[in-house]
């Protein structure tokens, strides 16, 4: 009876083992071919164009023209009022400028309505 016992008990731990290779192979592969969909709809979708920090366009990066309009709130000082109407006054008017386009429109990914085209060439 002993020997049965330790021969089913081997079988589960073989089966066991089988089983979490198994498992791990899987996870490898699902992770392999997600990975290689979400590249494709990377590239595919434009946003690779748009990513200026990848190693081909460090060249570019010098170029671009930063902009200093973006109105940042403090991380430090005194909470009161005040302090939190400004907060809601520059939180409104980030909030205007996002939904003021309609997120459903393919021209919201437009160069001009994200604010990079290039500037006019004068001669």
């Amino acid at each position: 009876m002993t020997e049965d016992a330790t021969a089913v008990t081997e079988h589960k731990k073989h089966w066991f083992q089988a089983r979490i290779v198994l498992f791990v192979g899987s996870s490898i592969v699902i992770a392999l071919v997600l990975v290689s969909v979400s590249m494709a709809l990377y590239a595919s979708s434009g946003a690779a164009q748009l990513d200026l920090s990848r190693p081909g366009f460090q060249a570019v990066q010098s170029q671009v023209e930063r902009s200093s309009t973006f109105k940042s709130f403090p991380a430090s000082g005194k909470v009161d009022n005040e302090t939190i109407e400004q907060f809601k006054a520059l939180y409104e008017e980030q909030v205007k400028q996002v939904t003021a386009n309609d997120a459903f429109n393919p021209s919201v990914l437009d160069e001009h309505t994200l604010g990079i085209g290039a500037p006019a060439a004068t001669e």
